[in-house]
């Protein structure tokens, strides 16, 4: 059976119930039908009465005619309820259920009911019997478990009610944070004047006194407010007459008396589908006008000078020129126009080199560059320019610019290139020189050598008759050996330090010990003059290259010897001061005159007053090259037949120090 629509027999609703007993049996059944206590009925298609007995009348209290034209439901109140296309499959089944009377009594019934097929019919027999006294059983059940259910539902309403409870509590919690750490003021106000919501940025932004009530309907909240701005009139019409039915949104800027400017944004609120207000979003933009007006006005100034100066100026925004100023136009031969509209700029800018300036600080604003141009007949120019990126400076629609400031330096570049070339040649001709002085230096060594050996083998052969005679001969020969043997070892040594062959090696030395035993060395050599060393420190221990300081005190102590009366002290100070490692040495020679001292470090220039006394003229050149190879400074200080002080200043690098007062 389908229960959709109730059918129990495949045939019409209109059939007839056609018995193939005898009559007599017919008349029997019928006779007994209608004597049994119980209703008895049968149901066709779409459970339609197809037969009721006298009880099935008296229980319904319709007449056998009323109950023929009517199907079960139309009496079986839980007809629904009861699954009617299970009876072909179980056969036969019993359950209860609530009739309506005619006369609206409703009533329990326990009905019993059969599937029957008989000549491919096909229909349902039924014994229903009154259960009235259980009717309230049944009532009180079903509302206990429709009141159960209820209970049950509510249970899981409320549940899902405390859930969205919460889960609103959070977004309520999380908005009003929001709203709180937001640097915009806010604030939402209905078309009757109450105030919905603010956060107390906007109380802050405006600076709004506790006692006020924040209320259109308040005339001191809204004095409050025009006594503020510079222009009342426009914010009372946007915020106080704006109406109910207004679904605009407007943008707005507001300068207050006290010179700071709010941007204001008004939007309606919505609330199915009516507008209840208004939520005003007002954000002080007072830095960024002030920031807009500066770079109008830098931008102002840059143009007025970028116009007038003579340097070629250009703004490139990525891989394109915005802006050139007449300069350029000049120097490159192209227009403004030819620049400006779809220029590559590689065609223009042909490569760039960095340069490092002197005491330039590493975070500096400029880069200094030389960059090559191609003009437009071909040539080539160079410029050095000054490099910077404008973030911000200028308005060029919020992207860095980067900023190209150049002279032209072609003329420069070719001089230099000259030069250049010039220096390359000297420097070869000075290589030439050096080895040209080490060859020379080395060929008059052997035969200077052996004059010395033989001097000395004459000076062992020498008669004592004769060696009054002869022996001054001798000494006069040694010396002039050993001055033409100093001669070349200075010679050599200015090659070596012309030709920078010489390697500055510093290394931890202790300079008190050192310059005593260099004294005592040349007290040795040299016995007329007696040398004092005063140290400021007992110990001082600096890094110095000990093989190029060596030669720049024996050069000054040599020269205070040369140059003074025998006999005369020579004296050699050693102390620190201002970071500064200093050596002196003083003596009461014949002295320096102010215009030999200009020039008295100059490779073999000898001074005007030094008449028959020996040298090369290279000692104080090779001094000054190994004092700058120091990084140090060498000074002079003299007066003609006074004496003359040398002072050699060393940059202090300090390993160890122990200092005391001499």
């Amino acid at each position: 059976m389908n229960s959709g629509d109730y059918t129990l027999a495949r045939s019409s609703n209109q059939w007839a119930l056609q018995a193939e007993e005898p009559e007599v049996e017919m008349k029997f059944a019928h006779l007994l039908i209608n004597q049994a206590v119980d209703a008895a009925f049968c149901l066709g298609a779409n459970a339609q009465f197809l037969y009721v007995n006298d009880a099935t009348c008296l229980m319904t209290e319709y007449s056998c005619e009323e109950l023929l034209s009517m199907r079960l439901d139309d009496i079986d109140i839980d007809f629904s309820l009861h699954n009617w296309s299970d009876i072909s499959s179980q056969g036969s089944f019993t359950f209860k259920s609530r009739y309506r009377a005619k006369g609206g009594r409703i009533f329990l019934v326990e009905i019993s009911i059969s599937y029957v097929k008989h000549q491919n019919m096909e229909f349902g027999c039924a014994f229903a019997r009154e259960k009235t006294d259980e009717i309230v059983e049944l009532s009180v059940q079903k509302w206990t478990d429709e009141l159960r259910d209820a209970q049950e539902n509510l249970q899981q309403e409320f549940s899902q009610l405390k859930t969205k409870e919460v889960e609103l509590e959070t977004s309520l919690s999380l908005l009003r944070s929001t709203l709180e750490s937001t640097a915009i003021g806010i604030v939402a106000v209905n078309f009757e004047g109450d105030i919905l919501s603010w956060n107390h940025k906007f109380v802050d932004m405006w600076q709004i006194p506790e006692s006020l009530i924040l209320s259109k309907k308040c005339p001191r909240c809204k004095a409050f407010f025009e006594n503020q701005l510079k222009d009342p009139q426009t914010f009372s019409r946007l915020i106080w007459e704006v109406s109910s039915q207004s679904d605009f949104e407007s943008y707005d800027i507001l300068e207050l008396k006290d010179g700071r400017v709010f941007a204001h944004y008004s939007k309606p609120q919505w609330l199915e589908g009516k507008i209840i207000g208004r939520v005003w979003s007002i954000w002080d933009i007072t830095e960024s006008k002030q920031t807009e007006k500066a770079l109008r006005l830098n931008a102002a100034r840059f143009r007025t000078l970028a116009e007038t100066t003579d340097a070629s100026t250009f703004l490139i925004q990525g891989t394109r020129l915005c802006y050139i100023n007449p300069a350029v136009e000049k120097l490159t031969g192209y227009t403004t126009e030819e620049l400006l509209t779809g220029f590559e700029l590689r065609r223009l800018i042909k490569s760039k080199k960095r340069r490092q300036v002197r005491n330039q600080p590493e975070a500096g604003n400029f880069e200094y560059q030389e960059i090559n141009i191609l003009t437009k007949n071909g040539t080539e120019r160079w410029l050095a320019c000054a490099v910077a990126m404008l973030d911000g400076v200028l308005d060029f629609g919020g992207n860095p610019v980067e900023l190209i400031a150049g002279i032209d330096i072609t003329d420069y570049k070719y001089a230099e290139l000259g030069l250049n070339q010039a220096l390359e040649q000297a420097k070869q001709l000075s290589e030439l020189r050096a080895r040209f002085l080490s060859m020379v230096c080395h060929q008059f060594r052997t035969p200077l050598n052996i004059v010395s050996f033989s001097n000395s083998l004459l000076k062992e052969e020498v008669d004592k008759r004769t060696q009054k005679k002869i022996q001054p001969l001798l000494d006069h020969i040694q010396k002039a050996t050993e001055q033409l043997s100093q001669m070349l070892d200075d010679i050599l040594f200015f090659s070596k330090t012309e030709s920078a062959k010489i390697n500055f090696e510093p290394k931890p030395l202790e300079l008190v010990q050192f310059c005593h035993d260099l004294v005592a060395q040349m007290q040795m050599r040299i016995s007329q003059n007696p040398i004092h060393f005063v140290s400021q420190h007992k110990s001082l221990t600096a890094c110095i290259d000990k093989k190029l300081l060596e030669p720049i005190l024996k050069n000054l102590l040599d020269n205070a010897i040369k140059y003074s009366p025998s006999q005369m002290a020579i004296d050699l100070k050693l102390y620190c001061k201002n970071e500064k490692l200093i050596f002196q040495v003083k003596d009461m020679g014949i002295g320096i005159s102010v215009t030999d001292q200009q020039r008295i470090f100059e490779p073999f220039y000898r001074g005007s007053n030094i008449d028959h006394i020996p040298g090369t003229g290279l000692g104080l050149s090779i001094l000054k090259t190994l004092v700058d190879l120091h990084h140090g400074q060498v000074s002079v200080e003299s007066q003609i037949c006074v004496g003359t002080t040398f002072t050699v200043m060393l940059p202090l690098t300090k390993s160890e120090l122990s200092s005391s007062e001499l």
